[in-house]
């Protein structure tokens, strides 16, 4: 493979094949509204970029039950949950968190409990 891919070790069974999983909720609701589809197309291509393809994949998500709150990232494996993320935050989202390992503090949910959190009209 001319990507690099075929030279690095294989994995123990079971192991996910990237350090970090995000997904961007870009349905729903509120989120597509509130910028979820361009953030996610900025997270993704910032994470390539500092990234690599390798270590970080970002995914557009379905409705993640959050509705109101959004647009709504969501980091694994740490189950980090960011709320109002917008275009402008992914920058240092990509470079603290993805990058450094350190959340965001500015950005995470709070104030909710298990389960959905939809803000009710």
């Amino acid at each position: 493979m001319s990507d690099g891919v075929a030279q690095l070790p294989v994995l123990d069974e079971g192991a996910g094949p990237f350090e970090r999983h995000v997904f961007v909720c870009v349905a729903g609701k509120t989120c597509p509204d509130q910028g979820g589809i361009e953030v996610h197309a900025q997270l993704k291509a910032l994470a390539k970029e500092w990234c690599g393809k390798v270590r970080v994949r970002v995914n557009k998500a379905g409705c993640l039950a959050q509705c109101g709150h959004g647009p709504i990232v969501t980091v694994y494996p740490e189950n980090v949950w960011y709320a109002g993320v917008e275009v402008g935050d992914v920058p240092e989202l990509v470079e603290r968190h993805l990058v450094e390992g350190r959340p965001v503090e500015r950005l995470l949910m709070r104030g909710h409990r298990p389960g959905p959190n939809v803000v009710r009209d």
